[in-house]
């Protein structure tokens, strides 16, 4: 047994190991006010001093200026001229528009996982689900969101569609800016949280194709009707959708 190994002989692949990557600073720092934005601590229309940040996140004011930049693009943040940054506010039809499609997109990736009926799909769904669940007893609303938008893309995901996955990752920021904003200033509880998304579960479990479909589209215009109203009664927004 001279010289015997448990790894073997030769050369051992290392197959679970991931590569290191490097990120930029300007990288790190959109992740960073990202973060920040979606995790609801400051509000719709909240004032963002671009001298104080560059402070707190210790970078040059060059850099934090092509992030916010970016995360404009995105649609999280509007600039005022002359004035700075500011945290984007939903009108009605910005909340419209984001459902509307949302809706399209989320509805048919879930008939797609459901035809795929692919067994993995459906346990990463189980867990992203029971996730959500944990983070809805905690009680913890930055946790909540993060599980809800994670489970919704797990549906994406699933569907193994890389033109509809490429669609939602141009409105994917503004998503998890809407249920953010449902989250915390329409839901009234963790235990609202978790009834929307009962039926969209059940049709999975169902294996129903027509009726995941269905529910996707309904939880999503559902919550999107319950934020047009929040943003209006509130005095944020006008009704300036389109009828339906």
């Amino acid at each position: 047994m001279r010289g015997w190994s448990p790894l073997g002989r030769g050369r051992v692949k290392l197959k679970k190991l991931q590569p290191v990557t490097r990120q930029s600073t300007e990288t790190i720092v959109i992740e960073n006010l990202r973060s920040f934005i979606l995790s609801g601590e400051v509000p719709p229309g909240g004032r963002l001093t671009e001298a104080a940040m560059s402070e707190q996140l210790g970078v040059s004011r060059a850099t934090l200026r092509l992030a916010l930049h970016r995360l404009a693009g995105e649609g999280l943040l509007t600039q005022i001229p002359y004035t700075g940054w500011e945290v984007a506010q939903l009108s009605s039809r910005d909340v419209w528009e984001i459902w509307t499609l949302r809706g399209a997109l989320e509805g048919l990736a879930s008939r797609l996982v459901v035809m795929r009926d692919a067994p993995e799909v459906f346990a990463t769904l189980e867990e992203a689900y029971a996730e959500l669940e944990s983070a809805c007893a905690r009680g913890n609303m930055r946790a909540i969101t993060a599980a809800d938008f994670a489970l919704h893309q797990s549906i994406i995901q699933g569907a193994d569609n890389a033109r509809l996955s490429a669609q939602y990752r141009v409105v994917e920021q503004q998503v998890r800016l809407f249920i953010m904003t449902s989250n915390v200033h329409v839901a009234t509880g963790p235990e609202d949280i978790i009834a929307q998304h009962v039926p969209l579960m059940e049709a999975f479990r169902r294996r129903d194709a027509a009726a995941a479909a269905d529910a996707a589209w309904i939880h999503d215009e559902t919550e999107g009707h319950r934020l047009m109203d929040w943003l209006i009664r509130t005095g944020v927004a006008t009704p300036d959708q389109p009828k339906a």
